[in-house]
């Protein structure tokens, strides 16, 4: 009776609705994320909601009452609107009625596909009236919001950032499909999902009319990786074969599946209401796994050619005549703190950014030609430091031996190897650092700091461990000549960021690069003249004006060679594209890189680029896309996101008719061949 009187209630409330109809209660924009579409291209409109303090508006299934918007289309011919996509609602019970709201300002998304004769250069003037429900705890008012926007025909500009956020807000495609079965009035659906994965107050919201009560409390369990959830069946629930839903698995984070009808295994161990016990068990689990591969990770990167060099130096620093324990132990935690505060640095600014609504990822920085520039100079002093043109004491091994490093030089060199080490991913550290995007923050923090933690390990080592140091090589001229030959890595490595360079911003940009390299170059001759005999104001003007006059010239290039080897053929990475593909039952190879990814690129020339791979694609049938994130792209980084990466390379490989298949961040001839056998 209850629910019966609520219902009453709610109806009599529109009925009254109308004096207070004349001032809208809920503010709705029209918002594309790009100015222009190509011809035959799509872009993304948001119906931008703000509800009024006390009020709120409804899901695509708003519940035991309500109403969901309805959008009426007023396009020019051969334009087509998509259905609306809603991010994760809210649950508001009054009166016994279950209502899916959203008590907060939304954004409904839909795609708009332009035709592929829309000519270019014209302006399009695209029109909609919105039909939506907006109400308070007592009062529902039915409103209609007529806007418009234009758009222009041509290519993509920059895109808006406000839809990344949007789009974080919408629930992800599970992946799998579950199974429900009906008996006994009651609905029991087994939902694939992980037991690594934590939930804190997981709800199933039902999007298929009439296939649960709204209104009946949700039993949750777990049974290995499967979330078994148990409430009473809607009326329509008998006839169904599928049912589609949104799982909220907490914070406003949803998965969207399908359940078939089938078997559902019995009930495993309860999750609470809060989901605490399944969350801390899940979250635990994950946040070890993703601090493991963080530590061995950062661990892998000493090897690094621009990370071995300064790890090699102050390897050998520790042997110096007369070192105490207590002085190494100092050095190695400044060292270490060094280390691991960038990386936290890093991360927390990564964090920020993301939180912010920009799709970004690990070594977000490098994306930027400026950061670029920045790292060609400072690795560029560097190897000129080697190789004996100036001294720098942290580095210098003559100077490290004699003890003129010391804590404050230990902790510079432990900055400077973690920012140079940045543009490195290998193994573990792509689940690590992608797990860290989706955990709570000071759990991201702490795979950040295990990264770094990782990192500096080799170092805490000796400094802590007496029997390691003895076995270092006893100190003698030969460090000198040890220094110089280090030194070519390092030129190697600020040759490999020129060529970087020039992919981000062109020629003008590399030769640019190249003759700051050059002029800064010459400023550290002098200032390693001036050293000895004292006066190095001068040369450091000149070394600082090498360093900073370029910055402001360097611009991203308006367009930038395609990644990938000629040995093997490739398209460039496209939603669409891929999905066609499968659709038509193609095999397909898709792979993520970034000129400034190590590790992208040996895998690129041992493994992808080679005649082998490309023969044997060739014979399958199987086709290849590349996703260049060089310069950074919001599409790539959401796609990263999805398959709980925050950066490259990612490698995957689509079966006909199967889910994608991940492959490992060290790929071989052997491993890609055997695709598709």
């Amino acid at each position: 009776m209850n629910r019966l009187g609520g219902l009453f209630l709610f109806l009599l409330s529109l009925l009254v609705a109308g004096p207070a109809a004349a001032q809208p209660h809920m503010q709705v924009d029209l918002r594309a994320e790009t100015a222009s579409v190509a011809p035959g291209g799509t872009v993304t409109l948001a119906f931008v909601m703000e509800p009024e303090r006390g009020w709120h508006g409804y899901w695509r299934n708003p519940g035991d009452a309500g109403d969901a918007p309805r959008p009426t289309w007023t396009l020019p011919p051969g334009w087509q609107a998509g259905e609306l996509a809603y991010p994760v609602p809210d649950r508001l019970t009054l009166l016994g009625l279950m209502n899916y709201v959203y008590e907060r300002d939304y954004a409904l998304l839909v795609d708009l596909e332009a035709p592929a004769g829309a000519r270019p250069g014209s302006l399009v003037p695209v029109r909609a009236r919105l039909d939506y429900l907006v109400c308070t705890d007592e009062l529902c008012v039915p409103e209609t919001a007529e806007v418009a926007i234009d758009l222009r025909i041509g290519r993509p500009g920059r895109t808006d950032p406000a839809f990344d956020a949007w789009r974080r807000a919408l629930p992800r495609p599970l992946g799998s499909d579950g199974r429900f079965a009906v008996a006994g009035g009651r609905l029991r659906l087994a939902v694939p999902l992980p037991a690594t994965v934590g939930v804190h107050d997981p709800y199933l919201y039902p999007v298929t009319p009439g296939a649960a009560d709204h209104s009946a409390p949700q039993a949750l369990s777990r049974r290995g990786d499967l979330l078994i959830v148990e409430t009473d069946a809607g009326a329509q629930a008998e006839g169904l074969r599928l049912i589609e839903a949104v799982l909220e698995v907490g914070d406003g984070v949803g998965l969207a599946l399908r359940a078939t009808l089938g078997t559902v295994p019995p009930a495993g161990v309860p999750v609470s209401p809060s989901g605490a016990e399944g969350a801390a068990d899940g979250s635990a689990a994950t946040i070890l796994l993703a601090l493991a591969g963080a530590i061995f990770g950062g661990l892998l990167l000493n090897v690094m050619p621009c990370v071995f060099p300064i790890l090699s130096l102050k390897a050998l620093s520790l042997t110096r005549a007369g070192e105490t324990p207590r002085a190494a132990r100092t050095e190695a935690l400044a060292y270490a703190a060094g280390i691991i505060l960038t990386c936290l640095a890093l991360g927390g600014l990564l964090l920020a950014l993301r939180s912010g609504g920009s799709a970004v990822g690990w070594a977000f920085q490098l994306q930027d030609p400026r950061v670029i520039m920045l790292l060609l100079l400072l690795v560029t002093a560097i190897a000129f430091n080697l190789a004996g043109l100036f001294r720098l004491p942290s580095l210098n091994a003559g100077d490290a031996l004699a003890g003129r490093g010391g804590a404050g030089g230990a902790f510079f060199t432990g900055a400077l190897a973690a920012f140079v080490a940045t543009p490195c991913t290998g193994p573990f550290l792509g689940f690590a650092l992608g797990a860290a995007l989706i955990l709570p923050t000071w759990a991201a923090l702490a795979v950040f700091a295990g990264l770094g933690l990782g990192l500096a390990l080799p170092f805490l080592l000796l400094g802590f461990v007496p029997a390691l140091r003895r076995r270092l090589p006893r100190p003698g001229l030969w460090m000198e000549r040890f220094q110089r030959l280090l030194s070519l890595p390092m030129f190697a490595t600020a040759l490999g960021l020129g060529w970087i360079l020039g992919r981000q911003s062109g020629v003008d940009g590399m030769t640019l690069g190249l003759a700051a390299a050059l002029l800064l170059g010459v400023a550290l001759w002098w200032l390693g003249r001036r050293q000895s005999i004292g006066g190095t104001l001068l040369p450091l003007l000149l070394v600082a004006a090498a360093v900073v006059a370029p910055l402001p010239f360097v611009r991203t290039a308006e367009a930038a060679p395609e990644a990938g080897q000629a040995a093997i053929a490739a398209e460039p990475f496209d939603e669409r594209r891929l999905a066609e593909l499968r659709a038509a039952g193609t095999p397909v190879f898709l792979y993520f890189t970034a000129d400034w990814c190590l590790t992208c690129k040996v895998n690129e020339r041992a493994a992808i680029g080679q005649s082998e791979v490309a023969a044997a694609f060739e014979a399958k049938g199987v086709r290849t896309m590349v996703g260049d994130w060089t310069r950074g792209d919001p599409e790539i980084g959401r796609f990263l996101e999805r398959h709980g990466r925050s950066g490259v390379p990612l490698y995957l490989y689509y079966a006909p008719g199967r889910e994608a298949e991940l492959l490992p961040q060290i790929l071989t001839v052997g491993r890609l061949t055997a695709l598709g056998d």
